[in-house]
């Protein structure tokens, strides 16, 4: 879909809920068939996170995801119009919104479910904090190219991990009040490094680099995840910020950990890492 110009501009002119459905459908019904590698291992994956489910209740969780995954895709050509109440509600708004209105610089950390780019407009919209985001771009230069311009309008300055480290930092040290957006679930090595699933992992990627940022910069963490209810329509739950000041880094790891990983677990119908990933594989 991103690729795709003719299929993008359609899913634009189309209602932005008819959108995400076609969206959804597709990916269910066509992308799903073609990705069987994929598939095979989000389903192996999923009976090691959820084996309370039996193996009809998974297969019914691995078909929402597929939908989810569709929709995700096909709301990128839509993120302005989805970003209101009336599409997103927020977990104890008041007591989130004034979390928000904190006078230091704050590092918002998330993974890949329900829809993370809705998330981060959503929190542009919300706060007048300068926002800068962090993301690995795909492979495909094509999608890379219309993914930088898409996230570019509601997520300001867009950057990749790899060497950014200085940038990130002077955005938080200079400007007032200065936000960034992490996605800490990051795939290397046909492997997820965080959640951890209760494996001794220790903080790397973008998490590690967040965690030394923060100390430099005087930055709070505030971890949230936005899950998708019905159709086009979510939630974002948020963990109390965490403050580097207070807390070591095993302690904000923690908790980070506890309430992420939590995250991708319940709604691990949602969550895109499910089929990168291979955790009957040992982590090196």
């Amino acid at each position: 879909m991103l690729s795709n110009p003719f299929l993008f501009t359609l899913l634009r002119i189309l209602p932005a809920s008819i959108a995400s459905w076609l969206g959804g459908w597709l990916s269910a019904n066509i992308a799903r068939k073609s990705m069987k590698l994929r598939d095979q291992r989000a389903r192996a994956n999923l009976a090691i996170l959820r084996p309370d489910l039996d193996e009809g209740a998974r297969e019914a969780m691995l078909t929402r995801r597929w939908f989810n995954l569709g929709r995700t895709m096909a709301e990128l050509a839509n993120v302005d119009r989805l970003v209101s109440a009336r599409h997103v509600s927020i977990t104890d708004e008041a007591a989130y919104r004034e979390a928000l209105g904190s006078a230091r610089p704050m590092i918002f950390l998330t993974v890949h479910v329900g829809n993370w780019d809705v998330l981060a407009a959503h929190l542009k919209a919300n706060t007048d904090r300068p926002p800068l985001g962090v993301y690995q771009p795909p492979a495909d230069p094509k999608q890379a190219a219309m993914l930088q311009r898409a996230r570019q309008s509601y997520m300001g300055e867009a950057i990749t991990g790899s060497a950014a480290a200085r940038a990130i930092l002077r955005h938080l040290s200079d400007k007032d009040r200065a936000m960034l957006y992490i996605l800490v679930d990051e795939r290397r090595e046909r492997q997820v490094w965080f959640p951890r699933f209760g494996r001794d992992l220790p903080p790397s990627g973008n998490l590690s680099v967040a965690l030394r940022l923060a100390r430099k910069a005087g930055a709070r963490f505030l971890p949230f995840c936005m899950v998708r209810t019905e159709g086009a329509n979510f939630r974002i739950d948020w963990h109390p910020p965490l403050d580097p000041i207070a807390l070591t880094d095993d302690q904000i790891m923690a908790q980070v950990d506890a309430f992420l990983g939590k995250a991708c677990v319940d709604h691990a119908d949602q969550w895109l890492a499910l089929h990168d990933m291979d955790l009957t594989a040992p982590t090196a």
